[in-house]
């Protein structure tokens, strides 16, 4: 593996996910109650998070929205750090750093949208899907193959163990 993404991958530590068109695909359904909103996971990019942290790198996730159903996917994960309903998603990225200690360096974002660039800009690794809005893909170090909620979290998962030399190891208890 080569190239600038892949370096800027061997330094990560910490993976931030954006949630609407990145950990799903963006639609939003809602119920009669007020209370009702569903939204579709998709189960390899739930495995691919358990295969990060297995290896030490934590995962976060910061949201624009708020929402019971990221917050029982986060606890299902064991995603310790949340954060729902920020808007300023750059600003929730650096609070997060420093509460961490970390520095950008150590950070790679995924996010789809204008709400991300703030955050992308300040991530040692910027990322997105395949589906991501054009502003978002110019900012991108590295774009996924994948669309958001299909695949696209995976596949960065894969990509920063591939980077790092953990992907047999990762993989080794499946075999």
């Amino acid at each position: 593996m080569t190239g600038r993404a892949a370096q800027k991958a061997e330094a990560v530590k910490l993976v931030v996910l954006d949630v609407d068109g990145v950990m799903t695909d963006g639609t939003l359904t809602y119920g009669s109650a007020a209370e009702s909103e569903s939204k579709s996971f998709n189960v390899k990019d739930g495995l691919g998070i358990k295969l990060l942290q297995r290896q030490g790198i934590e995962v976060a996730v910061i949201t624009g929205r708020l929402s019971a159903a990221v917050e029982r996917r986060a606890q299902e994960l064991e995603i310790k750090m949340l954060v729902q309903g920020r808007e300023d998603k750059g600003a929730a990225l650096r609070e997060l750093l420093n509460s961490m200690a970390l520095e950008p360096a150590c950070v790679a974002y995924m996010g789809d949208d204008l709400p991300d660039l703030g955050a992308l800009k300040l991530a040692g690794l910027a990322t997105c899907p395949c589906d991501a809005t054009e502003a978002v893909l110019k900012q991108a170090d590295w774009v996924a193959p994948a669309a958001g909620g299909r695949g696209a979290v995976r596949a960065l998962c894969d990509f920063i163990l591939t980077a790092q030399g953990h992907l047999p190891a990762a993989y080794e208890t499946f075999q």
